[in-house]
């Protein structure tokens, strides 16, 4: 196979792995299961940081890897198989060019295990879960409305907590 055969098919893998933009009308997502580096090198661990749910049956915190970048967010949690109980990742800020909420679009394409996906508002109030979402899917997973934030955690976690629409989400150095 020549090299400019490989270059195009490499380039179009990458972007079939990008997170969805609601507003261009991109289906295309992120994800998988949590446990090691999002974008940190190969050896590096990856920034973790705790978010904490406030539901109506208690504070529920879990240590999430931060995805901040457009690259990170690409990635999210794709190809993992070590997710635990009370970890994550947190796409914050959504989207990363700071240009305010925006309605997300999150696929499993490469996610081996079901994750609970949940979209937080800006205000971080959780807008929708997605629960237990089906793994290798490629089916898109709309936000349904604009946020800032989206949160990924082992699928069944926010059935198992109680957590529910309108919760309140925080972590360290979250607006407001």
């Amino acid at each position: 196979m020549s090299k400019t055969v490989f270059a195009a098919l490499l380039a179009l893998g990458l972007c079939a792995c990008s997170n969805g933009d609601a507003r261009a009308g991109d289906a295309a997502g992120t994800d998988a299961a949590a446990g090691t580096n999002a974008g940190a090198a190969p050896g590096q661990a990856a920034a973790t940081l705790a978010v904490t749910i406030h539901s109506a049956n208690g504070a529920h915190v879990f240590t999430v890897e931060s995805a901040k970048t457009e690259a990170e967010q690409a990635r999210g949690l794709m190809y993992r198989t070590d997710l635990k109980p009370n970890r994550g990742m947190l796409f914050w800020p959504y989207p990363t060019d700071g240009s305010g909420p925006r309605e997300a679009s999150f696929w499993m394409k490469n996610t081996p295990s079901p994750l609970d996906i949940i979209y937080i508002r800006a205000d971080r109030t959780i807008a929708r879960i997605a629960e237990n979402t089906i793994p290798f899917s490629e089916t898109p997973i709309p936000s349904g409305e604009p946020v800032g934030a989206v949160l990924e955690i082992m699928g069944g976690r926010a059935g198992e907590f109680g957590i529910a629409e309108g919760d309140r989400v925080e972590w360290p150095g979250a607006p407001g």
